[in-house]
């Protein structure tokens, strides 16, 4: 018998995926769009208009078993070497006041159909969809019915990766500016999106915590923030960056994201910071939420957090600026 579960073991181990991490060393191209052999790694299509007063956030999720997870006393890659996925879509109707998430999971739906191709790539799950088409993407998923053209090339973040060897590291491409155009629950739409992909073998939510934004600002340039912290609130990272105009990324640094307000939960419990007055060197900015009550709290992530749109103004480069765009900011393990 025991003989059996030792060849049993060599099998499958035999079967599991050959997953590789982030080599600090190695900045990845910015076409880096198609699945990549990462234990996580998400794609995220969010964008607020505030001429039509509507927001989204749209995520596609791929992520094999945690590293040192046993089942029945085998390592849980083995006994499982592929990958599990989910979605989620979050809407908010800021002249309506309402906010609707919606969800879905391979892990306790298997008769879902999924598929994850590259060249071009190729998200879908069930009816879902984010597929390249061309120079465009197209995005269909519940309310939405998008179309999304890159105005900038992408972009690796500086320093081509988020996080840190303690806090766990993704790779970090984005398209910081699409024009976006099609409809929304009905209604025709237009106006900018952001798109991220990101790949590694960070835990966020589980082990870290996020505090993210992307903004469009109104002298054509984009801004990412974020800060890495971990779950009893210690900040670990902190970066930024920026892309001008031209579509040049550089790093902006030092920044300091400070809170001013923050929002709690009435249902997880989780208290979110929520508004922020943020500087670095040519750059101040004051940030606020448009709506309080945005929380996700997941079924299939199991994760709680804050995702929904923000303005703010200040000045870049010595100039007055508006920004626009969305927040994140991750309040821990659901249900606690």
């Amino acid at each position: 018998m025991r003989r059996l579960a030792i060849l049993l073991a060599l099998v499958l181990a035999g079967c599991a995926p050959r997953l590789a991490g982030v080599d600090p060393s190695r900045v990845p191209s910015p076409d880096t769009w198609d699945p990549q052999p990462a234990p996580i790694e998400w794609w995220y299509v969010s964008a607020y208009l505030p001429e039509e007063g509507l927001a989204f956030h749209w995520a596609f999720f791929k992520a094999y078993a945690p590293e040192g997870m046993r089942v029945f006393g085998l390592p849980a890659r083995a006994v499982y070497p592929y990958p599990m996925h989910a979605a989620h879509l979050a809407l908010t109707d800021l002249g309506a006041g309402t906010f609707r998430f919606l969800e879905r999971d391979d892990f306790t739906r298997p008769d879902a159909r999924v598929r994850v191709l590259g060249s071009p790539l190729r998200l879908a799950f069930d009816d879902w969809r984010l597929e390249r088409r061309g120079d465009a993407y197209r995005l269909v998923a519940g309310p939405l019915d998008l179309w999304l053209v890159p105005l900038k090339p992408p972009v690796v973040h500086p320093p081509g990766y988020s996080g840190s060897a303690e806090t766990g590291r993704m790779y970090y491409v984005s398209y910081t500016r699409l024009a976006l155009y099609g409809r929304i629950a009905g209604r025709q739409v237009q106006g900018f999106a952001w798109m991220d992909h990101q790949w590694g073998e960070q835990l966020a939510g589980r082990r870290v915590g996020w505090d993210w934004f992307g903004l469009h600002l109104s002298d054509w340039s984009e801004l990412m923030l974020y800060r890495v912290r971990d779950l009893d609130g210690r900040v670990k990272v902190t970066h930024a960056s920026v892309v001008l105009p031209s579509g040049e990324v550089r790093k902006l640094g030092p920044v300091t994201m400070a809170p001013r307000a923050s929002w709690r939960s009435p249902a997880s419990g989780y208290r979110y910071a929520v508004a922020w007055e943020v500087a670095a060197p040519g750059l101040r900015l004051r940030l606020r939420p448009l709506r309080l009550a945005q929380e996700l709290r997941t079924t299939t992530t199991r994760v709680a957090y804050w995702e929904g749109p923000v303005e703010g103004e200040g000045e870049r480069a010595g100039h007055g600026v508006k920004a626009w765009g969305m927040g994140e900011f991750i309040g821990g393990p659901w249900p606690r």
